[in-house]
C-alpha cells in the first residue's frame, strides 16, 4: 500500500465526523461523508494534507481548491470560508491537519543552516504533496497505533514533515513563519490585535506601528498576506463572531450586532446579508438545525 493509501486507512480508523484531535500533539484528522455548505472560521498556521475527496477555501476574493495528494498551508491567522466539495459515504473526504509551530520551524532553520530564499509573503497556498512528505505524514499518523513509540519517534517525524515543507514549493512562505524578524511575523502582531479587538475602531497608523512598518508598507504587505484591507479583515472577523454568537446563544439580532462593534442594526444586517447571503435571523435559524463543517 502506498503512502496515500496508508493515510486513508489510518484516518478512516481514527477520525469521527468533522475534525478529531489525536493523541499526537498538534495533529488532527478530518472526515466527512457529505459535501458541506461554506462555513466561516479563523484558520491558524497549519498544513492540511488531503488524502481523499476535495475542499475549497476562500480568503477574500481568492478561491483555493485542493484534493487528494495536495496540501493547503496557512501561514498566519486568517478569516476564511471553507466547504467540502467532493465527499460521499463510499469515499468520504479525509485529511490530516498539522499545526505549524513557529518555534519548531525556527529551530529547524537554525540547526540546518537552511538558506532563507526570498519570495512573496502569502497567507495561504496550495501545492502537490510529494511522496517524501506523504511518507513522513503516514509514519507520523501510524504512531496512533503504536502509542508506546510516540515519545521517541513523533518529534522526528514532525521535524521531517517541516523539512519537506521548508524545502518544498512553499518553502519561502513556511520559512517566514519561523523568522522572528520577517514581515509575516511583524504583521502577525497587527492580526492578533485585530482578532482580539474586532469590536473596536481601528487606526491604520497604530497597526502599522505594531508591525514596525510605514503605513504604505503595512498596507501593501497586509493585502499581500490576507487578500484584504485591514478594514475588510476586521469586518470578516466581526461577522464570523456574530454568526457564532447567533448560533450558540440565540438573542436579538441588534444585540449581537452591537456586541461585535456595529452601531447601526441596519448596517449590521446589510453587511451580514452581503457576506452570508441571508439575514442574520434566518441564517441563525437555518444553521442551528445543521451540524456545521469544521
Amino acid at each position: 500500500m502506498d503512502a496515500l493509501g496508508r493515510l486513508r486507512s489510518l484516518i478512516s480508523r481514527h477520525a469521527g465526523e468533522g475534525v478529531t484531535p489525536t493523541a499526537l500533539p498538534g495533529v488532527g484528522v478530518m472526515a466527512s461523508a457529505t459535501t458541506t455548505e461554506p462555513v466561516g472560521s479563523m484558520a491558524e498556521p497549519t498544513v492540511a494534507v488531503v488524502v481523499q475527496g476535495a475542499k475549497k477555501t476562500v480568503l477574500g476574493d481568492r478561491v483555493f481548491s485542493y484534493g487528494a495528494g495536495q496540501y493547503l498551508v496557512v501561514s498566519v491567522d486568517l478569516p476564511v470560508t471553507g466547504a467540502i466539495t467532493r465527499a460521499s459515504a463510499a469515499e468520504p473526504f479525509l485529511a490530516l491537519i498539522l499545526r505549524l509551530d513557529p518555534g519548531a520551524i525556527a529551530a529547524l532553520l537554525r540547526e540546518t543552516a537552511a538558506a532563507v530564499r526570498p519570495g512573496p509573503i502569502r497567507g495561504i497556498a496550495v501545492s502537490d504533496a510529494g511522496q517524501a512528505l506523504l511518507d513522513a505524514a503516514a509514519r507520523l499518523l501510524g504512531l496512533l497505533e503504536q502509542p508506546q513509540d510516540v515519545t521517541a519517534l513523533a518529534p522526528g517525524y514532525e521535524r521531517e514533515i517541516l523539512w519537506r515543507l521548508v524545502s518544498g514549493e512553499q518553502g519561502a512562505m513556511v520559512r517566514q513563519i519561523g523568522l522572528a524578524d520577517s514581515h509575516l511575523s511583524h504583521l502577525g502582531r497587527a492580526i492578533c490585535w485585530l482578532r482580539g479587538h474586532y469590536d473596536q475602531t481601528i487606526r491604520i497608523e497604530d497597526l502599522a506601528e505594531m508591525s514596525a512598518m510605514s503605513v504604505s508598507s503595512f498596507h501593501r504587505h497586509f493585502r499581500a498576506v490576507t487578500e484584504m484591507t485591514p478594514i475588510q479583515f476586521q469586518k470578516q472577523v466581526r461577522l464570523q463572531e456574530a454568526r457564532a454568537r447567533l448560533i450558540a446563544q440565540p438573542g436579538t439580532v441588534a444585540g449581537v450586532g452591537f456586541a461585535v462593534g456595529y452601531d447601526s442594526p441596519s448596517q449590521f444586517s446589510r453587511e451580514y446579508r452581503r457576506m452570508f447571503g441571508v439575514s442574520p435571523g434566518r441564517d441563525a435559524a437555518r444553521m442551528r438545525t445543521r451540524s456545521p463543517a469544521r
